[in-house]
């Protein structure tokens, strides 16, 4: 059996953070997340859950502001 790997966008974060002025710098900096989380995040690959949430709670949003699945 082949598993299949879910991929994921984060193009509607970066939407975000730019419609919201902020800088992904400052962003970085209010989460206290690693740079090396986002880059992961700029290339597109999958980061945890609380970075996620840690995210969300930031930007006063949802999960699905920040990121998409694709099939």
């Amino acid at each position: 059996m082949v598993e299949e790997r879910i991929k994921v966008n984060y193009k509607p974060l970066w939407k975000r953070v730019i419609d919201k002025e902020i800088t992904t710098g400052d962003l970085r900096r209010d989460t206290k997340i690693a740079a090396s989380t986002f880059t992961k995040m700029m290339n597109n690959e999958n980061v945890s859950l609380d970075v996620l949430v840690r995210i969300c709670v930031a930007l006063e949003c949802g999960l699905d502001d920040i990121v998409e699945i694709e099939n």
